[in-house]
């Protein structure tokens, strides 16, 4: 696949994603919903965040690292857009089950971090 079709694809299925979000949040009552609409509402939310990232620090990497070869940097900024989203759906996931304390943060940013030092370490 060219770079040109990821970020075209990338780009539309992302806008499509924040379609279907919006959608969620304007039709669906977190009162009365049952796990379906929550499960949908961080479902959309995390594809979402994980195109945006994806596509956002691809443009950072590939603007600011001209040297590294387009490939690389469309899979570092996928698996770090990843994480990212993983980071903010589990902080709303702990904030809506009154979870959300500094300790909590700071022991999922470690877990994260440490994912992320593993996946360097076993690519090399």
């Amino acid at each position: 696949m060219t770079l040109g079709k990821y970020l075209t694809i990338m780009t539309v299925m992302t806008i499509i994603c924040w379609s279907l979000f919006g959608f969620i949040v304007m039709s669906i009552n977190p009162f009365i919903t049952n796990w379906i609409g929550f499960s949908l509402f961080y479902l959309t939310l995390f594809l979402s965040l994980v195109g945006t990232a994806a596509i956002a620090g691809f443009v950072v990497r590939f603007k600011m690292l001209k040297k590294e070869m387009a490939f690389r940097s469309v899979k570092e900024a996928f698996r770090q857009s990843f994480l990212f989203a993983i980071l903010v759906v589990v902080s709303f996931v702990l904030l809506s089950q009154d979870l959300f304390t500094w300790l909590n943060i700071v022991f999922l940013i470690i877990a994260l971090t440490v994912l992320e030092f593993f996946w360097l370490s076993y690519e090399k």
